[in-house]
């Protein structure tokens, strides 16, 4: 059940013992119903259009989210939507998570990058890999937001394949040592805990060799490079993470095996595609909104330039994309919740989308003519922003390869 504020929502509290979640993690998850979930929608809304928004240009200005709005998306509950209840979080399906990432989408992708590692790529393999005892030291604080979590798997020579893998992790009596560089890693400035992968043996015949651990950030040996000057997402802090002869006990081995990385990595990047997907649909509902109010008003010789055809035909491709992409999310989500298609159908809603919101974004800058390519206009702000959508948990050109070699692969096997 859920407690309602005077602003926003928040999880009622769960019962606990000792500070932990008395529940099984064999029980199954407790769910959202439609109705508390529309209000959660709602209040979502409220707070993206009416808090977030009117500030956007604040934040890309300090490139960082004020401290008032990072409080009240802890109130909320934004920084654990899709961690399950029986650990302090909202208990979102992925569904719902679309859902709500739509609404996300709605503004600067800053907002959404403030918690997505807790909800996404992070949160998900201590959901779905860890043990009871990690689950329990971690979970709440994550669902919180009292921890930040950051995924740490990129390196510069192992991007969207993982398989390429040089951080090492070698056993030393009962700890392990681990050490390699990471790269680009989202909310790695604020990170407590970074959900490490790394190597701990070549592959073989037994699994990939590719283990995840959970560092503290204040692990000796944890250093984190200077924030990275991206070309957008002002707001959105990513870094380089060294790891030096970085020591951390057995209980730190996800899952306590040697080679759960590789299974948790491929996992949450799928579920995490189609939360990209959907934050896209948002960013591109945005931009068209942008720019209908704009042909609507701005004028050319005394005539709305709404009212040309021309215009009206980059209106409408735009409209066309964000109900293509709104529908294939919508249909890629139920997907994965029924576990009928948790591998291609992630692929096509992050290819797609992706792709499409930077069309829209691209149309929404011509439609405003000069004033889209001022700062300070927000079409100019998503049309750098969109453009990481399409690198991010897979670039568009392995989402064509697991779409494709999926499709052979199946029709082999038939």
């Amino acid at each position: 059940m859920w407690r309602w504020g005077d602003s926003y929502w928040t999880p009622a509290a769960p019962e606990t013992d000792g500070g932990f979640m008395t529940t099984s993690t064999a029980t199954p998850a407790a769910q959202v119903d439609d109705d508390d979930f529309q209000e959660i929608l709602a209040q979502t809304r409220a707070f993206v259009r009416g808090v977030v928004v009117p500030r956007e240009q604040e934040i890309a200005d300090t490139n960082a989210i004020p401290d008032d709005i990072r409080t009240a998306a802890k109130e909320m509950g934004l920084f654990g939507y899709a961690i399950p209840q029986e650990w302090g979080g909202l208990g979102l399906n992925l569904a719902q998570d679309a859902e709500l990432a739509m609404e996300l989408g709605y503004t600067t992708l800053s907002l959404r990058s403030m918690f997505g590692t807790n909800n996404g790529i992070a949160g998900q393999v201590l959901v779905g890999f860890g043990t009871d005892e990690q689950k329990a030291q971690w979970l709440e604080k994550i669902a919180s937001g009292e921890v930040v979590a950051s995924f740490a798997l990129t390196e510069p020579g192992a991007g969207s394949n993982p398989a390429g893998l040089r951080t090492k992790a070698v056993r030393d009596g009962d700890d392990w040592i681990i050490t390699g560089e990471k790269r680009f890693i989202t909310n790695a400035p604020l990170a407590d805990l970074f959900v490490v992968f790394a190597r701990t043996r070549p592959a073989d015949e037994n699994g990939t060799g590719i283990a995840v651990f959970l560092v503290p950030a204040d692990t000796d040996g944890v250093q984190v490079g200077a924030k990275d000057r991206k070309m957008g997402q002002e707001g959105s802090w990513t870094a380089d993470v060294h790891f030096t002869d970085v020591r951390v006990p057995a209980a730190a081995l996800v899952g306590g095996s040697e080679d759960v990385g590789y299974k948790a990595a491929m996992t949450s990047l799928a579920r995490g595609r189609v939360h990209i997907a959907a934050l896209s649909v948002g960013q591109a509902q945005r931009a068209l909104d942008e720019s209908v109010a704009y042909a609507a008003t701005a004028t050319q010789g005394g005539t709305a330039i709404g009212n040309f055809q021309l215009v009206q035909a980059m209106l409408a491709d735009q409209q066309t994309g964000v109900m293509a992409g709104r529908a294939l999310v919508r249909d890629a989500a139920r997907a994965w919740v029924e576990g009928t298609d948790r591998r291609i159908a992630p692929s096509v809603a992050k290819l797609f989308c992706t792709e499409m919101v930077g069309k829209v974004a691209d149309l929404a800058v011509q439609i405003h003519g000069g004033t889209g390519y001022m700062r300070e206009v927000p079409v100019e702000r998503i049309y750098r922003d969109v453009r990481l959508l399409r690198l991010y948990e897979g670039t568009s050109e392995i989402q064509r390869l697991i779409i494709g070699g999926g499709l052979v692969k199946q029709a082999q096997r038939g």
